[in-house]
């Protein structure tokens, strides 16, 4: 008997190891990300080589709409805990019921510290959640957003009409292009710059270099302010330490936030502060009163300020860059 339930047990190790070969094959053959096939009926796991060891999961609903475009596999569905997903790459951009801390912070953040903005350009964000906050500032005469691939505009007027609203604005301008080709010869030209970039893989990484914020330093305006996108403290201290080497190779103030958000890797994602005067980013220079921000779920005045407040290790980290 115990001979029987051995061989058993062996067989079914076979099959198993069998089947995850397959799989690895598959995803070689085919050169997509181990994420998109990494969910079963009933849930999607997001494995990356930017956070090795680690996964994150949410349980489906239902699959929405799966396609490739020029630069990257596009997923949406539906969570039974946070609405709607956007997966670009295997990897989740935005959720329904967390979007709104990143897209609040990564936009008042530097609009409340810029006087009267009017001119802003925003790198990346298909997805339209900028340029809905952006759209809440009377100040605002013109926006342009720089975005490669059309696909993810497309897909999320369709599937996130609450969050791409503000392509109807008549102030928004679309630019389909690499935004790093985009600045080739664009100087004193915006007021704010905001850099809502996917990971440093695939379309995203020609934004994470030197070459690039010498672009941006150039586009913005002398007192003009730049916010990026800037990886988890948890596990990106290197990069980090590079962004934050890049900016101040340039500008005069360059300072590091914190925003938390459950669905992005361990639970937080940066913010990399640039401003071209000595100001800085950390203190708002109004309070945000009017209807038009009745609706803001997470940022505030006090908590524009708190994102500032770093733990030790990273200060330790990035005090002699």
């Amino acid at each position: 008997m115990d001979k029987l339930i051995s061989n058993n047990k062996l067989k079914l190790s076979v099959v198993l190891l069998g089947g995850l070969c397959s799989l690895a094959y598959y995803h070689l053959k085919n050169k997509f990300h181990l994420s998109q096939f990494c969910f079963s009926k009933k849930w999607f796991s997001e494995f990356s080589i930017m956070w090795p060891g680690q996964a994150f999961s949410l349980k489906i609903k239902k699959i929405l709409y799966e396609t490739k475009s020029k630069y990257q596999n596009v997923l949406v569905f539906e969570s039974t805990t946070y609405g709607k997903v956007l997966v670009l790459d295997g990897v989740i951009q935005l959720t329904e019921k967390d979007e709104f801390a990143y897209h609040e912070m990564m936009t008042h953040v530097p609009m409340t510290v810029s006087k009267e903005p009017k001119n802003v350009l925003v790198v990346g964000g298909g997805d339209g959640g900028i340029i809905r906050e952006l759209c809440k500032y009377k100040s605002v005469e013109n926006i342009d957003i720089c975005e490669i691939d059309e696909t993810v505009i497309e897909v999320s007027k369709i599937y996130f009409k609450n969050i791409s609203c503000g392509y109807e604005d008549k102030r928004v301008n679309v630019f389909i292009e690499d935004a790093s080709k985009f600045l080739e010869n664009v100087t004193n030209t915006y007021d704010v710059i905001i850099v809502d970039s996917s990971d440093p893989i695939g379309p995203a990484e020609t934004l994470f270099n030197q070459n690039f914020y010498e672009k941006i330093y150039n586009a913005l305006k002398p007192n003009g302010y730049c916010v990026a996108q800037c990886e988890s403290l948890w596990i990106h201290v290197g990069t980090i330490k590079n962004m934050i080497g890049y900016a101040k190779k340039l500008f005069k103030k360059v300072e590091y936030a914190n925003i938390s958000i459950p669905t992005y890797p361990c639970g937080c994602i940066g913010i990399l502060c640039c401003s071209k005067t000595d100001t800085g980013l950390t203190k708002p220079n109004k309070k945000l009163e009017s209807k038009e921000f009745a609706d803001l779920k997470y940022y505030n005045y006090e908590n524009h300020s708190a994102a500032f407040k770093l733990p030790a290790f990273l200060l330790k980290e990035i005090e002699n860059i």
